[in-house]
């Protein structure tokens, strides 16, 4: 279907290459329940490797990742420690208190991430009449905070913090690879400490479908128990275990090209009247928008944005969020910088 606008929603809206429809309809299939899934196991494997984890699961979504590895981590009543922002805590539907039946301890921290004094104040007395404070984690890029990167010291900071109470530590890597490419820091570096991490394919690397949870062995033996629980087990898996075998090889490096995208957008925006654009924030492929000077709020803007041709979202009152992906070329930018202009100097002019 030919596209007819600037997609700026989500970067899980970008749609398989006509190559990445190739590996799916080329892919060997098994049994992914009974591990004879030869492209879920390729996978799965390099994903383990990639993070210097022992073992690895494919999943749907990043979401179960997320839901499952909180269900193995915690027991009823337990906390889990997370920036307030974060997606486990408010984009899951709830989920942790009703599979994992844990609370959230939400944190307020600086664009999205928490000091290691913080972490250390959020955990709770070893008192019988208090949750029992299990699991610190953390989401790398901070998605609502403009795609922040956990700076390594401070990640390992708050896993010293948590080794020190006997907590454990889940990353929420639905973004790593572009915080990978944007830093220089390793998947394996990033992840060292962590006893659960988790990868989205269906983000920046372009794939239709999936996630990859990893950690020890034990811990994803009872992840599968807890797949198997929710209707997350398949059976030929491989055709979207391809696809993101395929984008591991392909659709790394060019992250690159999105948050170059990210910050040129964020550039053309920022001398805007009415628009409140920090380019120096913008690390990966997210540049967060206030509108609230404009005399208009999100959900305007986001209506006539999309008649002029560019989709993005409103995330508060007056926030505007805005996503580079694989679709998205740099002349899109430029177009829908100019559709931004056209509207901050015309019917939305701060008056």
């Amino acid at each position: 279907m030919q596209k007819n606008h600037i997609e700026l929603q989500s970067d899980t809206q970008t749609r398989p290459t006509p190559q990445m429809r190739e590996a799916i309809a080329g892919a060997q299939v098994g049994d992914e329940q009974g591990f004879n899934d030869p492209t879920v196991t390729a996978l799965v494997e390099r994903v383990a490797e990639l993070f210097g984890m022992e073992s690895a699961v494919l999943l749907p979504s990043g979401t179960m990742c997320n839901q499952i590895a909180a269900a193995v981590h915690c027991g009823p009543g337990d906390d889990i420690i997370a920036e307030r922002s974060a997606h486990i805590i408010g984009v899951e539907a709830g989920g942790i208190s009703v599979l994992a039946r844990a609370g959230a301890y939400p944190i307020d921290g600086e664009r999205g991430v928490f000091t290691a004094e913080q972490a250390e104040a959020a955990i709770r007395p070893p008192r019988r009449y208090a949750p029992r404070s299990r699991v610190i984690s953390i989401e790398q890029t901070v998605n609502l905070k403009g795609g922040t990167i956990w700076p390594l010291e401070t990640i390992r900071g708050v896993g010293e913090v948590a080794k020190r109470h006997g907590l454990k530590m889940h990353m929420d890597g639905a973004r790593l690879l572009n915080a990978v490419v944007a830093s220089g820091v390793s998947a394996k570096d990033y992840s060292k400490g962590f006893d659960s991490v988790w990868l989205d394919l269906s983000k920046g690397l372009g794939c239709p479908i999936g996630a990859v949870l990893a950690g020890s062995s034990d811990f994803i033996d009872a992840a599968w128990r807890w797949k198997q629980r929710i209707g997350g087990a398949m059976r030929q898996a491989g055709i979207f275990a391809a696809a993101g075998l395929y984008a591991l090889d392909h659709n790394v490096e060019r992250l690159a090209e999105d948050h170059a995208n990210a910050k040129a957008l964020a550039q053309l925006l920022a001398p805007l009247d009415g628009l409140g654009v920090e380019p120096e924030n913008v690390e990966t492929n997210i540049v967060i928008i206030d509108v609230s000077a404009s005399g208009a709020d999100a959900e305007t803007w986001s209506r006539r944005l999309g008649e002029e041709g560019v989709r993005l979202a409103g995330i508060g009152p007056h926030i505007l969020r805005a996503l580079t992906h694989l679709d998205v070329t740099a002349e899109e930018v430029e177009r829908a910088a100019d559709i931004f202009a056209t509207l901050a100097q015309g019917e939305f002019a701060p008056s």
